[in-house]
């Protein structure tokens, strides 16, 4: 990696860090230390750990002001939507950090779920980095300029509600029965299964759903099952 290339990083945050070594760490991969030994700097990992609380604090204090009168429950499912890995990762590619994030040459060829979560560890690891050496002011600034403008989209189109419960409560109330799942297709070794799982009214398919695990797959299912039936518009 060029040094101008970790400029143009900070050229989308707005700032240069004082502390060049953070940034590095930041964008560093575990696997990328694997295939380069002599990179000086650690994984991101540790930051990562940071960044997710600093994330976490930033968010719930902006939800227990913007919400006062807002239960637990609801403020910790709008939490949830905006910090999970989707989210994260789709913050990450905004500001453009999959042009920056060091990875190893097998990592760098994976599009799927395992780049998502590595984009959204790798924006956490941001956030600790630009804590550490800018502030909490600055990284909250960052957090109030990349991660909240989502919440407007999670409150219209539900995504603080989990897919299963949401399409098992419209469907109970308009076809009086409860969506089933069922695996469809299950392949991979022991320890890396990936699961195909359909969702059913009655004995009729609806909708597929692939995941790591039979809960993923369900949830995705129901997820797919909401967009085909034209569901959303009923989220609350």
């Amino acid at each position: 990696m060029q040094m101008n290339d970790l400029k143009n990083l900070e050229k989308k945050l707005g700032f240069v860090f004082k502390n060049q070594a953070l940034l590095k760490e930041a964008v560093t991969h575990r696997s990328y230390l694997n295939e380069n030994p002599e990179w000086p700097f650690p994984h991101n990992e540790r930051l990562e750990y940071l960044g997710d609380a600093v994330l976490e604090l930033v968010v719930s204090d902006f939800l227990f002001k913007q919400y006062p009168d807002a239960a637990e429950g609801k403020l910790t499912s709008y939490r949830a939507a905006l910090v999970n890995y989707q989210m994260m990762a789709r913050v990450a590619k905004e500001f453009g950090l999959d042009d920056f994030i060091l990875l190893s040459r097998g990592e760098a060829k994976d599009n799927g779920k395992a780049r998502e979560v590595i984009l959204a560890d790798g924006s956490e690891a941001l956030i600790g980095a630009i804590y550490l050496d800018q502030g909490y002011d600055r990284a909250a600034g960052f957090i109030a300029e990349s991660v909240l403008p989502h919440l407007r989209q999670v409150i219209e189109q539900g995504l603080y509600q989990d897919p299963k419960s949401l399409l098992q409560e419209i469907i109970q109330e308009d076809q009086k029965i409860t969506p089933t799942y069922r695996v469809l297709e299950e392949n991979g070794p022991e320890h890396q299964k990936n699961f195909t799982v359909g969702v059913y009214f009655n004995d009729k398919l609806i909708a597929e759903g692939p995941g790591t695990s039979k809960q993923e797959g369900e949830r995705q299912a129901a997820e797919k099952a909401i967009e085909i039936l034209g569901l959303k518009k009923k989220r609350k």
